[in-house]
């Protein structure tokens, strides 16, 4: 057991696990909010990931009374202006599976030839503590969509987003290529230095 504890305002088994892997430097032990046994629902209303992610640390830290990290993230598809972007968990509207959203993403693009199926990944961390002050952190990942998914790994749209210069999907890497590469990765190695600062 570490010295300090920090929550992770989500209830995805896969993000957990991302998490823990990315923040696995820091004196601390990372919980979900069922761990902590935070049963609030936060509304995600705002226009833009920071609204979105800064919204749910402020809330759930003060829910549980600890130094809460939330983050929101979505596909950029330059073809369809940058949609789904914020919308990219419910852009096919609630309760869908992930292979439903990324049926109608591929089918959104289909006429779109292969060098203009640019997009990226977009990460905004939110550190907000129960007193209320909250920081943001961001991470971008370029990449292209392909007609077929491809991989068994990651979770959301993993398997239709290539790297280009890996010639694999999101979903073919390991966990650990895809902590070095990603756009949640990137935006945890930003708020590193001041979790540290944070947990002294």
């Amino acid at each position: 057991m570490k010295h300090h504890r920090l929550v992770i305002a989500t209830h995805n088994k896969g993000k957990i696990r991302e998490f823990r892997r990315l923040l696995s430097a820091l004196p601390a032990d990372l919980f979900s909010l069922d761990q902590v046994g935070v049963t609030v629902t936060v509304a995600e209303t705002g226009t833009t990931y920071e609204e979105n992610a800064s919204v749910k640390a402020t809330s759930y830290a003060r829910a549980s009374g600890i130094t809460t990290i939330a983050d929101d993230s979505g596909i950029e598809v330059d073809a369809l202006d940058g949609a789904p972007g914020v919308q990219s968990a419910v852009f096919t509207g609630p309760g869908q599976t992930d292979e439903q959203r990324t049926g109608r993403l591929l089918e959104l693009v289909d006429h779109v030839s292969d060098p203009h199926r640019t997009a990226r990944y977009r990460a905004i961390l939110a550190v907000a503590r129960p007193g209320g002050d909250c920081r943001t952190f961001e991470g971008v990942c370029e990449g292209r969509i392909i007609r077929r998914p491809r991989g068994e790994g990651g979770f959301g749209y993993d398997p239709i987003f290539l790297i280009p210069e890996l010639s694999k999907t999101m979903a073919e890497l390991t966990g650990e290529e895809k902590d070095r590469i990603s756009h949640r990765g990137m935006a945890a190695r930003a708020a590193l230095p001041y979790l540290q600062s944070l947990l002294k």
